[in-house]
């Protein structure tokens, strides 16, 4: 079985294409209400994007939920550029035999704009080529680590993460646009953390966010914003570009 957590669609489309291509299956963690009898699986992969070179807390918590099989195991993420040690945290939490990461369009629009349309259709391509290497290679059981840490990756998996994880994922720069907000709930609806409510027609957050940024790249009218940068940059979800 293949588990993933995803936010704008990048690592959904990874894990599914990898399903696919080994016979597998594959499931959205935030969807499961219990875990799957694994048992008598014999792959058993983790797919998730990068947040800030460090793993999303539901995936690390689902990790610590899975007990060591006979199974070959094997980890993806995907990162617009570098993973840092990101993996090889994981890997300690629940053993990983394969590590991968695979660049992936920009969606983290709080930090920077979304890449232009012919750096993202590259990427996607790009990716669809390293997704035939890793199926050969998980289909073979190979015991590979191909992954792109970057400069400084302890620093940025270690110290740089704590502070994401301790003040980045904020909710309180969310807020919309009542004249473009047609009240559809579809944020509420999506949100892995469910801590998105529908108050007089209008989304209103809580405390609690991983950053997937899930609800302001998936609103139909462009109503959500974090702050004011986002008001001018564009919205990214990989199925629009497939």
């Amino acid at each position: 079985m293949i588990f993933y957590f995803s936010g704008t669609g990048n690592s959904k489309w990874v894990a599914n294409k990898i399903a696919e291509k080994i016979g597998d299956k594959a499931y959205d963690i935030s969807e499961l209400r219990e875990l799957p009898e694994i048992t008598n699986e014999k792959k058993i992969g983790l797919v998730f994007p990068i947040y800030a070179w460090g793993v999303p807390e539901p995936m690390l918590t689902f990790a610590q939920k899975l007990k060591s099989e006979k199974a070959f195991t094997f980890g993806i993420c995907t990162c617009g550029a570098n993973a840092g040690k990101a993996l090889k945290i994981l890997s300690k939490i629940y053993h990983l035999d394969s590590c991968y990461s695979i660049i992936m369009p920009n969606n983290y629009i709080i930090g920077s704009d979304i890449d232009e349309t012919s750096i993202i259709l590259e990427k996607i391509k790009l990716a669809q080529k390293e997704m035939e290497k890793i199926s050969n290679e998980i289909i073979q059981e190979e015991k590979v680590y191909r992954v792109t840490e970057g400069s400084f990756p302890t620093l940025k998996s270690s110290i740089i993460n704590k502070g994401f994880n301790k003040y980045a994922r904020n909710t309180v720069p969310f807020h919309v646009d009542k004249e473009k907000c047609i009240g559809c709930g579809l944020c509420a609806k999506m949100c892995p953390a469910s801590t998105i409510e529908i108050v007089d027609g209008n989304p209103v957050w809580n405390k609690k966010c991983y950053q997937c940024l899930k609800c302001i790249n998936n609103c139909p009218q462009r109503a959500i914003q974090y702050g004011q940068k986002t008001e001018n940059r564009g919205r990214y979800n990989i199925k629009n570009y497939l």
